[in-house]
């Protein structure tokens, strides 16, 4: 099976050139610049004039939800939602029921994924105050990492003991395994929550998330994580970075991802979208947002997640304390980020290379992430033009809702391809398409 991409702007290294691109059975087979078109027999032509051509997206922070919190989302629908996006590959977190926080419970995920994944899968096995004797025992070819929970969060699942922070810390770093961890202080929080329910009763207004899980708060936890990854030099990847404050602590083997969710909304959103933008940590301040802005140029910021976390509609009725916290985002990432090019917040190359290379690089993705010779064909071709606004109808997370709900774009996703499949082809879905487990080459 040959597929030939032409005419397009192929996006990819830094570099942005006229060129075409060849698929050959689940591989990239060549990259040829400039506007001739190459010669040859092709299954499919793709005439890709007036688009970009880029590597698919890496999201390396999605929650899933399967198994057993399956009426918010699912495997399928979640990954349909990728696919439509433009996201070829995505990390799933381990806070479901049961948490992934065993052997077994990791391996049922991947026999899940195998059946349903429409997109590349991989999990992060989650950490616990006990179970990192476990971490030896993991196939390092078949995680990204490790995942702690240093702050609460969905799932119960805070490491609270400063005794298992040092051994999560030691060994993750021993076996060489990138350490992703939530950073929020607990006892910050839950002295914030009290003195607000004195204020406004149990349920204190959504506007006060973002005092109530502080700037204080994230900022005490990331940094004993950061000073705990260079006592013992782990890898360690803090997640959703929210705060101005906290850029100031990456650097070396400590580096820092942003959510779409606090790049493009601010404090001042709470007004309007209440408590479907309520996610954890919370949105911060217009001043907090431009930091992280001009963080994705500045090079401290390493990689692009959603955070893509699904709740129903009514779980999501309420305030600071009632509210569930998360969004569904993993199908408007790619959009909302071209958007923020558009704005002049960062060149296109540099996207690419905060959703696509430094995922897989940061991660030891093998074989994908870039479009290069001999690489899996994961590819996504974008295309500027008629605005559309998005509704219900459009929404393919399995929750039907999304706080881009009413929101109008002028970039969306023309193509998708999966390890050479053409997956999602101008509103077209394939699916019978599956995804391909992804694998790590950790050092």
């Amino acid at each position: 099976m040959q597929i030939l991409i032409y005419g397009g702007t192929i996006v990819n290294e830094g570099h942005s050139f006229e060129g075409s691109l060849v698929i050959e059975d689940d591989k990239i087979a060549n990259i040829i610049p400039g506007q001739e078109i190459p010669h040859g027999n092709y299954d499919e032509r793709v005439d890709a004039t007036g688009c970009l051509v880029l590597p698919g997206v890496i999201d390396d922070h999605v929650h899933f939800r399967e198994p057993g919190l399956t009426e918010k989302a699912d495997i399928e629908s979640e990954s349909r939602a990728a696919a439509f996006g433009g996201v070829t590959s995505y990390f799933e977190m381990p806070n479901t029921v049961p948490q992934t926080t065993t052997v077994e419970a990791l391996e049922e995920k991947f026999a899940l994924a195998a059946e349903k994944s429409h997109v590349n899968y991989s999990f992060f096995f989650g950490a616990t105050n006990d179970n990192y004797p476990q971490f030896s025992d993991l196939d390092k070819s078949r995680i990204p990492g490790i995942k702690l929970f240093m702050g609460s969060s969905t799932g119960n699942m805070l490491v609270d003991r400063y005794g298992s922070l040092l051994k999560i810390f030691e060994t993750t770093a021993k076996l060489g395994l990138p350490l992703m961890a939530h950073c929020e202080d607990t006892e910050t929080i839950n002295r914030n929550m009290e003195l607000m329910r004195k204020v406004y009763g149990d349920d204190p207004p959504v506007m006060l998330h973002p005092i109530i899980r502080s700037e204080e708060a994230c900022y005490e936890s990331s940094a004993l994580a950061a000073q705990l990854a260079r006592t013992f030099g782990t890898k360690l990847h803090i997640a959703h970075i929210s705060t101005a404050r906290e850029l100031e602590l990456l650097g070396g083997n400590v580096t820092g991802e942003a959510c779409i969710a606090h790049l493009y909304f601010s404090s001042d959103d709470y007004a309007t979208k209440g408590a479907l933008i309520k996610c954890n940590p919370a949105i911060k301040s217009k001043a907090d947002r431009q930091a992280l802005r001009d963080a994705l140029t500045a090079g401290s910021i390493a990689t692009i997640g959603t955070d893509h976390a699904p709740h129903l509609l009514s779980q999501k009725q309420g305030g600071s304390a009632k509210a569930a916290s998360g969004m569904p985002m993993v199908q408007f990432s790619l959009v909302t980020m071209l958007e923020l090019v558009d704005a002049g917040v960062l060149p296109v190359e540099r996207m690419v290379a905060l959703m696509c290379h430094q995922p897989a690089n940061l991660f030891q993705v093998c074989e994908r992430g870039f479009l290069r010779k001999g690489y899996h064909a994961d590819v996504v071709i974008v295309r500027k033009g008629e605005p559309w606004t998005v509704a219900e109808d459009c929404i393919q997370s399995k929750c039907k809702w999304s706080p881009m709900l009413g929101h109008t774009y002028h970039w969306q996703v023309a193509h998708t391809f999966c390890n050479g499949h053409h997956i999602y082809n101008k509103g077209t879905f394939d699916a019978h398409t599956l995804g391909k487990p992804i694998k790590f080459s950790h050092l």
